[in-house]
């Protein structure tokens, strides 16, 4: 008897954005830009293709393309679809490096900070 499989489109279930922000957290604290990549096209999917890409100003077609593992979108193009997915990039220092970077007063708000956490962050702007 032979196997019945069915397809999954991990897509399908990425419906709040507190588990879109998640996915694409989990895939900038790996590094791996096929990740990224293909982490950011599956939320693109979730909020469907075409009206991301309407949004991005790119073809439907270049998206799909681009938001692959093997894919490797613009700069331009990645920070268009977080615009139209109303989500910020935000980048903290590493700690990865053995040396925690020390900042006496933090500009513009007099703060004292001690140490920041090592993965960047997405956060929903919405």
């Amino acid at each position: 008897m032979a196997i019945k499989t069915l397809s999954f489109d991990p897509a399908e279930y990425l419906r709040s954005t507190e588990d879109q922000v998640d996915l694409l957290n989990d895939a900038f604290a790996t590094g791996d830009v096929a990740y990224i990549a293909n982490a950011l096209g599956t939320i693109a999917r979730a909020h469907g293709m075409s009206k991301v890409a309407r949004g991005a100003g790119v073809t439907r077609e270049a998206l799909y393309k681009s938001l692959t593992k093997s894919g490797d979108p613009k700069l331009t193009t990645f920070v268009s679809v977080l615009r139209t997915l109303k989500l910020d990039l935000k980048a903290l220092p590493s700690i990865a490096t053995g040396r925690p970077m020390k900042i006496t007063r933090a500009r513009n708000r007099g703060l004292k900070v001690g140490s920041t956490k090592n993965a960047a962050r997405v956060r929903s702007v919405a």
